[in-house]
């Protein structure tokens, strides 16, 4: 069977991607036991592969940001503009949500508010009631986050999913097979609560009040079972696309 390839475009904090693993891994964990095999391509340094040779791809989040228009990321955009013209499943986490939307003709710059982080509330929209990774969420779910920057502009023709009062546009999908999720279904409370301690200095200049963003850390089991889903579609993407 084709691979699903996880596209490494960053990595977290080195203590503790020691003790708990990186993106990739927790990616990995999230998707779940599926027919397909999951492999890892870091396009920072490796080739990437064709897309018609793969079952689908995630991208994963990243430190770095999408405006600095790095080499090997605009070389990532556009590869992932072919991969949507080939109708490969394709999901964007974070950086990766990003990606796609610069890819795709939105605009991606710092958020006017400054950093979303902890555990939040996002809602549906209407037209998630028929999309096949989140018609089956509750109205109202729980997700981790942490951005700096954002999709200021949808790309032509995506479909808003998901927002809150802070981010407009939490989830999109372009066509039937592309979405982005600017929130981590990858990431657990634990994974979380950490980068609320690394960045809690600069959290604490910029007002933010650290205690009660531990307090209200949460379990988003409803926000991390895209990634099993997103992999099941991608397994049996002939006999979802031609439907």
């Amino acid at each position: 069977m084709k691979p699903i390839v996880i596209i490494k475009v960053g990595d977290t904090f080195a203590d503790l991607a020691q003790s708990a693993g990186d993106f990739e891994h927790w990616i990995e964990k999230g998707l779940g036991k599926l027919k397909s095999p999951v492999s890892v391509i870091d396009p920072r340094i490796n080739t990437l592969p064709a897309p018609g040779g793969i079952a689908g791809a995630i991208v994963t989040g990243s430190h770095a940001m999408v405006t600095d228009r790095a080499d090997w990321s605009e070389t990532l955009a556009a590869w992932l503009r072919k991969a949507v013209e080939e109708e490969i499943p394709l999901l964007g986490i974070c950086y990766g949500h990003q990606l796609l939307a610069h890819a795709l003709g939105g605009k991606v710059d710092y958020h006017p508010q400054g950093m979303e982080i902890g555990s939040v509330h996002i809602s549906k929209t209407a037209a998630a009631s028929d999309d096949p990774l989140f018609h089956d969420l509750p109205a109202s779910f729980m997700a981790q986050v942490v951005h700096s920057q954002s999709v200021r502009t949808l790309p032509p023709e995506a479909v808003l999913l998901a927002e809150n009062a802070f981010e407009h546009h939490h989830a999109y999908r372009i066509g039937r097979h592309a979405w982005g999720v600017q929130f981590h279904p990858e990431f657990d409370h634990r994974a979380m609560g950490s980068y609320i301690t690394k960045l809690s200095d600069h959290l604490k200049e910029k007002g933010a009040d650290v205690p009660t963003l531990q307090s209200q850390l949460a379990y988003t089991h409803a926000a991390s079972g895209i990634l099993n889903k997103f992999g099941k579609l991608a397994e049996n993407h002939p006999l979802y696309s031609s439907t």
